[in-house]
């Protein structure tokens, strides 16, 4: 008799003290986002930063893209891990058999799919080809599998000799062929060459 009814004081305590113990103990227990990124440097997800960046790509010891940008973010703790290239981006489009520089892009922002190679390209998107014709629009979207440029928003094309805008284009990878969809504005055309009525 004796020992069940100190088996039972004690279960009572047991009952009254953990649960005051736990309550006392949670809010010690709280961790604070922006003390763990103080504490570790990095935000929750596994990003890195850097300001004024100059990425080269290559192959075969031949340089075939040269991107500039004044923001850097790369984040791998993400489902498809990216790099973010912003403020005053600007690409260069190396030629292969000469290495001279083809083609420059300059933009606001972009997105960059590593795995995929993918690229997204938006705000202010400006590329000036070699041969002087310079593309204007909102967005490009680079898809690497099939090595062209899409966008599906308003552009303007500008030649020596004409101004084309339309809604949507699609180019390949050096911007020597270009279709823009929707087409409409002034082309110039030799004498002859328009059929007569």
């Amino acid at each position: 008799m004796i020992n069940w009814h100190v088996k039972y004081s004690f279960r009572s305590i047991v009952r009254i003290l953990i649960p005051g113990i736990l309550l006392f103990a949670t809010p010690s227990c709280k961790n604070d986002p922006n003390e763990i990124r103080a504490l570790t440097g990095k935000p929750n997800q596994a990003e890195d930063h850097a300001v004024d960046v100059t990425v080269v790509y290559s192959k075969t010891g031949k340089i075939n893209m040269r991107i500039f940008a004044h923001d850097f973010v790369r984040n791998e703790g993400t489902r498809r891990p990216y790099i973010d290239m912003n403020t005053r981006l600007k690409v260069e489009f190396f030629n292969d058999s000469t290495g001279s520089v083809d083609d420059i892009l300059t933009a606001d922002s972009s997105r960059y799919y590593e795995a995929q190679g993918d690229m997204i390209i938006w705000d202010s998107v400006q590329i000036i080809t070699k041969k002087g014709e310079k593309l204007n629009t909102d967005e490009l979207i680079y898809n690497a599998s099939a090595q062209k440029f899409f966008t599906e928003k308003p552009v303007r094309i500008t030649t020596p000799t004409e101004v084309l805008y339309g809604n949507g284009m699609e180019a390949n990878s050096d911007f020597s062929w270009y279709q823009i969809t929707n087409p409409k504005g002034i082309v110039q055309v030799n004498k002859g060459e328009v059929p007569q009525q």
